[in-house]
């Protein structure tokens, strides 16, 4: 091989590095999913409150997302990597030794302010180091396996700290991980043509960010507060209009901080249209199955984390196994449209579940489907909204794709839920009280059912965006052309 990745040997050490750290920061965003209901007890935390330990976090990481990518452009994408890495164990550290809820809330927005610069950069770096193109499909196979299945690996790590330590390793865990990645990084990775210099859009940080965390809040509040609070209304009012001020402001700005430019490849745009729609479809599995593995079948938490682990398998699969090995020799727009297409399939499954619902014959073939069509589905659409992005915005590009990510998750947990519970409501007072917890469940699940519908229906779409929009021309070559 002639190509760039090639003359580098520790390459694959190097994506080894990165691999570890994208899957700290995913991990994060749900392994202290199942810890919550501990730490909520061990620190006095009031029921009104708990979801801040949630919210912090994903406050944090979307809203300084775009300014951790640029700041990645800035100073180096491998310096902003091991500030993000440092900066993730010293917050993860705090938060474990936390006396209060006020030190852990602080402590999981430090950890989301850190992972908008390590994610990033994490992406960036794996864009200059593999230029070959069938290495490059297998570096972002393995990314994209990390991206989407990190999050069930999450529920199952959280479970098993929480049952055999105790809440507090859900954060402690993060310190050797980020140790380990930091040693790697100093000895595997390389920069190439990292930008040096410059300023950074102080304007653009301000309306960009500030759009971001109000949307990201209004979201959040949506559930517990309702769609017409003024606590929601307000917050995604104000997001909207600063997010408009920012798309305006980034039109005149002479260094913008989100380059517009990277936009204007269709197959690019379309990429991150995938993105955000396949988030928005996909959080209902984690959202609903881990209320009906523990509150329907009453599986304890360990039991639920390994219920899941299909659906990261089946990403691994999908990704690594067979997105990996196609994508050099099949179209983009083919593996996302049919990835979207199964898990499309793998939700009608799912909706189909019932109180008395057995695990391996009605649960498990979903879960695959939806595994299976996620992998397809991520590591094309990583590649594909990456690869020809001029050098000076690899770090902005790669931000605004986790930006997509975390925005659509958001407000997919948001509206399934608000969907899903709306459903269980109208099913319960069209049933009558029936028989205590067995009339209760039987709402819960009608209200799954009628989100998996939901959900369903959003994947299909994602999958009609990438077939009209998403590469159609030689895979090596998709995207390959740096935007104008």
């Amino acid at each position: 091989m002639t190509s760039a990745s090639a003359a580098d040997p520790k390459r694959w050490w190097a994506l080894a590095v990165i691999a570890l750290a994208q899957l700290m920061v995913i991990l994060d965003g749900t392994i202290v999913n199942i810890a919550l209901p501990s730490a909520q007890r061990a620190l006095g935390m009031p029921d009104a409150d708990r979801q801040w330990v949630i919210t912090a976090y994903t406050l944090a990481f979307g809203g300084l997302l775009l300014l951790g990518g640029r700041i990645a452009d800035l100073v180096g994408r491998k310096r902003a990597f091991v500030i993000g890495l440092a900066g993730f164990a010293v917050a993860s550290a705090l938060g474990g030794a936390a006396a209060g809820p006020g030190t852990l809330f602080a402590a999981r927005a430090l950890q989301g302010a850190f992972a908008a610069v390590l994610a990033p950069s994490a992406l960036s770096l794996l864009t200059t180091t593999f230029t070959d193109p069938k290495e490059r499909a297998r570096a972002f196979g393995v990314y994209g396996a990390l991206a989407g299945g990190g999050s069930g690996a999450g529920l199952l790590v959280g479970g098993l700290l929480t049952e055999y330590l105790n809440w507090r390793w859900c954060l402690y865990v993060n310190v050797p991980v980020a140790l380990a990645a930091l040693i790697g990084a100093q000895v595997f990775l390389r920069d190439r043509s990292a930008r040096r210099g410059g300023h950074l859009d102080v304007p653009g940080v301000v309306l960009g960010s500030g759009g971001l965390v109000a949307l990201v809040y209004g979201f959040s509040e949506a559930e517990p507060r309702g769609w017409t609070s003024p606590w929601v209304a307000a917050p995604l009012m104000a997001g909207v209009i600063l997010l408009a001020a920012f798309v305006w402001w980034q039109h005149r700005a002479a260094g913008p901080l989100l380059p517009l430019r990277i936009f204007r490849d269709r197959s690019r745009a379309g990429a991150f249209a995938t993105m955000g729609l396949a988030t928005i479809g996909m959080f209902g599995v984690f959202l609903f199955l881990t209320y009906y593995f523990q509150a329907v079948l009453g599986y304890p938490p360990v039991r639920t984390g390994l219920a899941f682990m299909p659906v990261s398998a089946g990403i691994v699969i999908g990704a690594t196994q067979i997105a990996a090995r196609l994508l050099p020799r099949t179209a983009p727009h083919t593996l996302t449209a049919s990835g979207m297409v199964l898990a499309a399939a793998g939700m009608v499954l799912l909706s189909r579940l019932t109180v008395h619902a057995q695990y391996v014959p009605h649960v498990l073939p979903g879960l695959l489907l939806v595994g299976l069509g996620m992998g397809l589905t991520f590591m094309p659409v990583y590649a594909t909204a990456t690869v020809g992005v001029p050098t000076q915005d690899t770090g902005a590009a790669s931000a605004a794709l986790s930006t997509v990510q975390q925005i659509g998750a958001s407000l997919g947990t948001v509206l399934l839920n608000t969907i899903a519970t709306g459903a269980t409501s109208r099913y319960s007072h069209a049933h009558g009280p029936g028989h205590g917890g067995t009339a209760l469940a039987g709402a819960m699940v009608h209200g799954f059912s009628v989100a998996y519908w939901c959900s369903a229906g959003v994947l299909l779409l994602a999958a009609l965006v990438a077939a009209l929009t998403v590469g159609r021309g030689k895979p090596s070559q998709a995207g390959s052309k740096p935007s104008a």
